[in-house]
């Protein structure tokens, strides 16, 4: 199987890149990024081939493209492999708005392409350990959920809307949001959120608490902020308590490691867990090869990016949001 990777804007695009060198039968065969300098430098780094232009790795024999684009560019760089017959996984969020959306998700179908969100998380084992709990009956009925997303500032094209979408509330409500979907196969239908900009010096938005309601009664609590500061040991956290009326579950996506303490650097952590990011890639690899419905849809990536933009609305109009 053959893979090109459209931009490596996104960081992630680093991590995606080096699990496809892992993998057996699969080759990283081209990199298009509009950044030359970049590009280039990847492309010698991977072994691979550069592309100025997308559509020139695009007319490649090439299966599957990964989009890891600015937020912005994912609808063009969606659509353009779809036309061209490549399947897709594009990085989070699917869109920075619904209209963008549902056009990368017709244009897909319409041609017949795969095309799956990505959201890593759902391949971390206590993730999963989860979902087997929640589906098992183990927590009798879920009552309510409380998560957390808390990251570090990326910088970049991160803080400014017109390539991001948004700041914080964009960036990190997603990928929790997305968890909690599929853990309870339910919508959210309700949206309050309080959004402000505490932390940073750019005029974005760095803190955001939503409280959500889902179609099944379940309410859920979203801390969404970029409050890590720049000395913490990784990029934030993922965390989510359920509590059920047979149980509550504690879950800390991140604390596969060893806490190292030293004199030069302060504590620093040894991450021996989970590479969430290769699962994710296997899952596609293994989507596309077998021609099968992907385990996390573009409807799944576009009911989370539903979320964040009610979520702006909310704090713009001070008042709960419904989602149809």
């Amino acid at each position: 199987m053959k893979i090109g990777i459209i931009s490596f804007a996104h960081m992630h695009a680093y991590s995606y890149a080096s699990s496809i060198r892992k993998m057996n039968g699969v080759e990283l065969t081209g990199i298009a990024d509009d950044d030359a300098v970049r590009g280039t430098k990847m492309a010698e780094t991977f072994h691979t081939n550069y592309y100025r232009d997308v559509d020139a790795l695009l007319n490649t024999e090439i299966d599957a493209v990964i989009v890891t684009s600015e937020n912005v560019h994912h609808v063009d760089h969606v659509i353009a492999a779809a036309k061209a017959g490549k399947h897709i996984l594009c990085e989070k969020p699917l869109a920075i708005n619904m209209e963008d959306a549902k056009k990368m998700i017709s244009v897909c179908k319409e041609n017949g392409i795969i095309l799956q969100t990505a959201f890593p998380v759902r391949f971390n084992t206590s993730i999963i350990r989860a979902k087997q709990l929640v589906e098992a009956g183990e927590l009798g009925r879920i009552l309510a959920m409380r998560g957390t997303n808390r990251g570090t500032n990326p910088g970049g094209w991160f803080i400014d809307p017109e390539k991001s979408g948004g700041g914080a509330v964009m960036d990190h409500t997603v990928h929790v949001v997305d968890i909690m979907r599929w853990l309870m196969k339910a919508d959210v239908n309700e949206v309050y959120a309080e959004v402000d900009q505490l932390i940073s010096d750019e005029q974005i938005d760095d803190c955001g608490i939503l409280t959500l309601e889902f179609t099944n009664g379940v309410f859920a609590t979203l801390d969404c902020s970029w409050s890590r500061n720049k000395e913490y040991p990784t990029w934030g956290d993922v965390t989510l308590e359920i509590i059920g009326t047979e149980g509550t579950l504690s879950i800390d996506a991140l604390s596969q490691k060893v806490n190292v303490y030293s004199d030069e650097k302060g504590l620093t952590w040894d991450y021996w867990g989970d590479d969430m990011d290769f699962g994710l890639i296997q899952d596609f690899v293994t989507t596309v090869i077998n021609k099968q419905q992907p385990s996390i849809t573009g409807e799944d990536g576009m009911r989370a990016v539903e979320v964040a933009i009610a979520a702006y609305e909310s704090a713009s109009l001070k008042k709960p949001i419904c989602i149809d």
